[in-house]
């Protein structure tokens, strides 16, 4: 089972959903990083489940707790683990799955591929593993923090519910203003509004998270198989119920003409390289070129629904089967600091794959 990401900076995860405990081990970050707990906790605080009645009712703090690495506020250079433990587990709530493969989620697929798995939650399958890739994100984020790197996502589409305004109209700043994570208070209600109708009928809904990462310096990124964009698009891909990435102009730009396509460089008046237009992405060759990084995440809709579906037992028997405890309607605010937490690990590891490409 493959539980490690990054080259130089890099994380390797572990714990189950209803385990003793979450965790992960950061291997690369360098010396000298001003690092606290509390500043890891203000990122697992908008993961966290049970924050708002649009998310999942499951009450854990997720307190974390600094293990190795970090000595007098800073980091030391060596691996820092960073643990999470699980205290609100309501186990019996799956009691009913033991045998069951529930639709659309890893059950099955789990079950052929190791014979054997934890039907709690899901076990490792289980979204709470990214507790750990947001612990190691904050950390990550507060590096790039140092090289004027800032990594933004916020909910762009719930349902049909689509912002129209395009990321450089938008004030990111008011991403945290309302439970849903969206930069617009009238689109954000609308999409409240949705989410609030789908989980009173028992049901679930997925959407769109977009991010935007600006104060990137050109030539980040390796040509050929570790293009920058192709390590955004896996560590998005990874995360549970992402069905589809685009950067830049994304599906989009088919309906372009190259002329209208391309993007125009210019030296701006301190004497920078620009470009007039980005739909780039921010990203060329696989290399970064200074201007914003920008993309698109899809989210399916939660699989867990509290309504009877049919499916079949791990002895072949078609059974009916409903969803019981506690589950989020719509993943989507609580997926907004993952995607922040995996963009900032993919941003950090090229920094410092960059730094060895250099004298």
């Amino acid at each position: 089972m493959s539980n490690s990401y990054g080259k130089i900076f890099r994380i390797t995860t572990f714990g189950e959903s209803h385990g003793a405990a979450v965790g992960v081990i950061v291997d690369g970050c360098p010396a000298g990083l001003e690092i606290s707990e509390a500043e890891i906790q203000q990122a697992l605080d908008r993961r966290r489940p049970g924050q708002s009645d649009i998310t999942t009712p499951r009450k854990e703090e997720d307190k974390v707790t600094i293990l190795s690495g970090v000595f007098g506020g800073k980091t030391t250079g060596t691996p820092i683990a960073m643990v999470v433990n699980n205290k609100d587990q309501h186990s019996h709530d799956y009691s009913h799955i033991e045998h069951a493969f529930r639709p659309s989620h890893a059950d099955y697929t789990y079950t052929a591929k190791y014979g054997t798995r934890d039907y709690r939650g899901g076990g490792r399958s289980s979204a709470r593993e990214t507790v750990a890739r947001v612990a190691a994100g904050a950390l990550a984020a507060k590096l790039l923090s140092h090289y004027g790197i800032a990594v933004s996502a916020y909910v762009s589409q719930v349902g049909s519910i689509k912002l129209r305004k395009p990321y450089y109209k938008l004030d990111l700043s008011k991403i945290e203003s309302n439970k849903v994570r969206c930069p617009d208070g009238k689109t954000a209600s609308r999409m409240i509004g949705l989410i609030e109708e789908t989980r009173d009928k028992l049901d679930t809904i997925g959407g769109v998270v977009s991010c935007v990462i600006k104060g990137v310096p050109a030539g980040l990124g390796e040509p050929v198989f570790d293009k920058l964009h192709a390590e955004l698009g896996k560590a998005m891909l990874s995360i549970n119920a992402v069905k589809g990435f685009e950067y830049g102009s994304g599906f989009e730009g088919v309906q372009m003409r190259g002329s209208e396509h391309n993007d125009q460089f210019y030296t701006d008046e301190a004497g920078n390289i620009r470009t007039r237009t980005n739909h780039s992405g921010g990203i060329q060759g696989g290399i970064s070129n200074g201007q914003d990084i920008y993309f698109n995440v899809a989210f399916k809709p939660v699989a867990t629904i509290l309504q009877p579906q049919q499916t079949i037992n791990d002895a072949g028997e078609e059974i009916t089967l409903q969803g019981k405890g506690r589950h989020d309607p719509c993943v989507l605010p609580r997926a907004v600091p993952i995607v922040d937490a995996m963009a900032a690990l993919v941003l950090a590891d090229f920094l410092l794959r960059q730094k060895v490409n250099q004298v």
